[in-house]
């Protein structure tokens, strides 16, 4: 059983075609960009071939995952003789609301109940949304399955997910703490426990899934109990290119010193703060890095800022829990940055956290423990694998045929 794996977004698709029947093989990993502009490009890197690049115009959706079918199905660079090999295809959907507390198999009704969802992810599940549409066209026959960011964190309690607000606007508008990145935290919550071997549903996790989108869960006896990220992902930590936790009365007095409509204001705390905001540099980790090193105050000063925000949350749900057993560091820079990891987990031996500094050093991208035997609170660096999650709820709604999952 071979699954197709889309990850859409507005003008770009990522791609893997795993073979469910041979271990979850990555049989080829791609990427489709710059779609909709002049001179598209697709990276395509099939198993056990050399790489591939094209560059083309891609108008639209539908047309680049038919860019991709035909790539897959190319007698130099494709890994499958025939379309009807793919026996399901699995999206990542950013946003399921209250709709979703699971992975589901599309109908015309679960894709009413997305489309219902959108004003909650106009950046990410009108995009998400396109690639099932494409599909429908091209393989009609094919089932599809959606695995929703948000599922993962759906087991919070309300006094958790409300915000302090008149009770009404979450009666109308469902304003409340949804959290992302949930196939992640999920995935590698899951996997560290299988390392160690240990039960899950008996420790208390914290997972820090740090990139250009970055967030922390609390996993408590195996399900989400807090996350940084809220109604929207610019909640939270400081992240490349996003603000994170921000006075909301501060965000009003910029709005009326600078003349900010809610759109510039919009476009202000999600594309221009953040690291590159404080830094001036870049939303890059390695370039602040190498500019701090050269002695800029500001690439300093983003760093110290950057690792502070994400030791608040790991004391914060630490206590929130009632303790912590596991730490985890994920995402790009969670688990290549060893500096970050190193900052982090300066002075936390009072939590009972005997760090490795050693052992962190250099290390970037491996499962491992970076901390001493004797450390009660263990810290590790798991790679995060979220087509994987994709790929296995999409073999197992295929098999059992469920219904969908709604509220």
């Amino acid at each position: 059983m071979k699954i197709l794996v889309l990850n859409c977004g507005s003008s770009s698709i990522k791609y893997q075609l795993l073979d469910m029947d041979n271990n979850a093989d990555v049989l080829a990993i791609g990427l489709l960009e710059r779609l909709g502009i002049n001179d598209s490009v697709l990276k395509h890197q099939p198993k056990g071939k050399e790489p591939y690049k094209l560059i083309q115009d891609v108008p639209d959706h539908t047309i680049g995952v038919e860019l991709i079918l035909k790539t897959l199905l190319h007698p130099e660079h494709g890994v499958i003789k025939d379309k009807n090999e793919i026996t399901a295809i699995g999206h990542r959907v950013v946003h399921g609301g209250e709709k979703f507390n699971g992975s589901v198999k599309i109908t015309q009704e679960v894709i009413d109940k997305m489309e219902e969802c959108v004003d909650l992810a106009p950046l990410h599940n009108p995009a998400n949304l396109k690639g099932i549409y494409a599909m429908q066209k091209i393989l009609p026959e094919v089932p599809q399955c959606g695995v929703f960011d948000t599922a993962f964190h759906a087991t919070m309690p309300d006094y958790v997910y409300l915000y302090a607000i008149p009770y009404e606007m979450y009666e109308k508008h469902k304003v409340r703490r949804y959290g992302f990145h949930g196939t992640s935290h999920r995935y590698v919550s899951m996997k560290a426990c299988e390392i160690l071997k240990i039960n899950y549903e008996q420790q208390k996790i914290i997972t820090c899934h740090l990139g250009n989108g970055a967030s922390i869960a609390a996993i408590k006896n195996g399900k989400s109990f807090d996350t940084s990220m809220g109604l929207t992902p610019v909640e939270g930590l400081i992240m490349g290119t996003r603000c994170g936790d921000l006075d909301l009365g501060a965000l009003l007095y910029m709005m009326e010193k600078s003349n900010m409509d809610t759109k510039k204001a919009n476009n202000y705390i999600n594309k221009v703060s953040g690291m590159i905001g404080i830094s001036g540099i870049s939303s890059d980790m390695r370039d602040i890095e190498k500019a701090s090193n050269e002695g800029n105050k500001r690439a300093k000063l983003a760093l110290q800022m950057y690792a502070y925000r994400v030791k608040k949350y790991v004391g914060s749900y630490a206590a929130a829990m009632g303790g912590v057993d596991l730490i985890i560091f994920t995402g790009g820079v969670g688990e290549n940055d060893f500096e970050v990891r190193a900052n982090v987990c300066r002075e936390m031996e009072f939590m009972g956290i005997n760090f490795d500094f050693d052992k962190n050093h250099g290390l970037r991208g491996k499962n491992e423990i970076l901390t001493k035997p004797d450390s009660r609170v263990k810290v590790m660096t798991v790679s995060t694998n979220e087509e994987l999650v994709i790929a296995l709820d999409t073999l197992e709604i295929v098999k059992k045929e469920l219904k969908p999952v709604l509220s």
